[in-house]
């Protein structure tokens, strides 16, 4: 399996870290992503690309004509619909790697739309985030293909580990793993605005510290409060797909749905401008005052 020509569907902030970590390992990397048509984004992010010498599709088809590896690196909610257009494009032979935070139920069905265009279709699921990290952020791979794939991504300092030739497997993973740290973010907002709220987060963190000596409480309420402010849109829509996964399983998701709820009014309130104006380094409790000074009316 050897691949010369990468395109990217999504051009975010993971579309962005993957196309300039594999420039140096591919002769083309192309992408595709619907903000490059937009009046109002379009010019900025095709000027991305322009300065980054990839090519900025005006399709779909053109990104999956000009590929023989395409990587879709989209919301959750898009992961279906993305799989389906690509079908109707990808080159015979060519291999469709998915790193969307998706439930196994719907990797399956994209599955099935991808092989079923004579395509190979590969699951991953990104086990943390992925800034820190770029290219190399651990990945776990699920597939008939998953094994050579993974031997060739190697080959480019990635680092992707087969899991199973059984596809859901590797996102079942990812979708468990988010429960609980997306489940986390959640907690610490809700349990750290409250606090503030009360004046009495000088006694809780203490008490989370000495029960948890490994974490500072401190340090990591300011890192999730920042991560849901900017990307909460995105956690949403994975826990709507973690609570699939769980659905799945069998289980009626109460926790997966509070958390996606979590995160969605956060991303709402973003959304809104409340967090406008916070510096980068701001701190959890800069945060916290700002969904204070916004929070409901009692009574209302």
């Amino acid at each position: 399996m050897q691949f010369a020509r990468v395109g990217l569907v999504g051009y975010g902030e993971v579309g962005k870290i993957f196309a300039a970590g594999l420039k140096a390992h591919v002769s083309a990397v192309s992408a595709w992503d619907l903000k490059f048509e937009a009046p109002v984004t379009r010019d900025e992010q095709r000027g991305h690309a322009e300065r980054a010498a990839m090519l900025a599709c005006d399709s779909m088809a053109q990104l999956c004509q000009s590929a023989d590896l395409v990587i879709s690196a989209v919301t959750a909610s898009n992961t279906l619909a993305v799989a389906q257009a690509a079908a109707a494009h990808m080159q015979p032979g060519a291999v469709f790697l998915d790193l969307n935070s998706a439930s196994p139920g719907t990797k399956q069905q994209a599955a099935a739309l991808i092989d079923g265009a004579g395509a190979h279709y590969v699951e991953a699921g990104v086990m943390t985030s992925v800034p820190p990290h770029g290219i190399r952020v651990p990945m776990l791979l699920g597939g008939a293909r998953a094994v050579e794939l993974a031997e060739v991504l190697a080959l480019w300092g990635m680092n992707a580990k087969p899991v199973s030739r059984e596809l859901g497997v590797a996102s079942a993973i990812k979708m468990c793993r988010s429960v609980m740290i997306k489940g986390l973010e959640a907690l610490v907002i809700e349990s750290y605005a409250t606090a503030r709220a009360y004046g009495v987060e000088d006694h809780v963190l203490p008490t989370l510290q000495e029960t948890f000596p490994s974490i500072d409480w401190t340090q990591q309420g300011a890192y999730f409060f920042s991560r849901v402010v900017q990307h909460g849109q995105r956690r949403a829509e994975e826990m709507r797909e973690a609570a699939n996964t769980v659905s799945e399983a069998g289980f009626d998701p109460f926790m997966a749905s509070a958390i996606a709820d979590k995160q969605q009014w956060v991303a709402d309130l973003a959304r809104a401008g409340v967090f406008q104006g916070l510096a980068k380094d701001a701190r959890w409790q800069d945060y916290a005052d700002r969904l204070l000074a916004h929070k409901p009316a009692s009574g209302s």
